[in-house]
């Protein structure tokens, strides 16, 4: 009788080392040969292992850029020094600091429209990058609304909005230069913004 053939596993464990060479492999490609142009295969080829390696890790191109962006942007940008306007600065300033890279100002537009497409890679982006870095910077500032620096009484996800818009809009149509100048006007609109009313004497 000849024994049972093995049975497969669900799936195997994926491997931290293997995801960010994958992931770092992904931006390097993306700085040589743009987002349209770059394959699962390339990224295989790079990395040394094969596409359905990839494929068990990320279902598309789409997929694997999104995350590739998300680990490019980080998803913890603002810290809490207690100093809010210098936390402000670092936190929305590292956007700058990759929309002014060429990799990033090229894939952004690209794949926000590949997101529009698609639903749940929308979701998944929104998740990975949009609401960590919001998070980050919502605790700070509930931080600064608990002491007594900022009004308390605004409206979160507008001020979240208004911080990094510029930015963003300008990395998206490029009809102006994203400098640290336009972080720190942004930061300083909005700080003016929270500003508790003078106490009247």
């Amino acid at each position: 009788m000849s024994p049972s053939p093995t049975p497969r596993t669900a799936g195997r464990k994926k491997d931290p080392e293997i995801d960010r060479a994958v992931l770092s492999a992904t931006l390097d490609l993306l700085e040589e040969t743009g987002y349209a142009a770059i394959t699962i295969s390339q990224v295989a080829s790079r990395v040394g292992v094969y596409r359905p390696a990839i494929y068990r890790r990320w279902p598309s191109k789409q997929h694997l850029v999104a995350e590739a962006v998300a680990s490019a942007l980080g998803q913890e940008p603002t810290p809490d020094t207690g100093d809010l306007r210098a936390d402000l600065l670092t936190g929305i300033g590292t956007l700058g600091a990759a929309f002014t890279s060429t990799t990033l100002s090229r894939v952004l537009p690209a794949l926000v429209a590949d997101l529009a497409g698609h639903p749940e890679l929308r979701r998944e982006f929104l998740d990975s990058v949009f609401q960590p870095r919001r998070a980050s910077t919502a605790r700070r500032l509930r931080t600064a609304a608990e002491r007594g620096d900022i009004r308390p009484d605004f409206d979160m996800e507008f001020v979240l909005d208004a911080l990094a818009a510029p930015l963003y809009y300008r990395a998206l149509f490029g009809h102006g230069p994203v400098t640290p100048d336009v972080t720190g006007q942004s930061v300083d609109l909005v700080l003016a913004f929270l500003t508790p009313p003078a106490t009247p004497r």
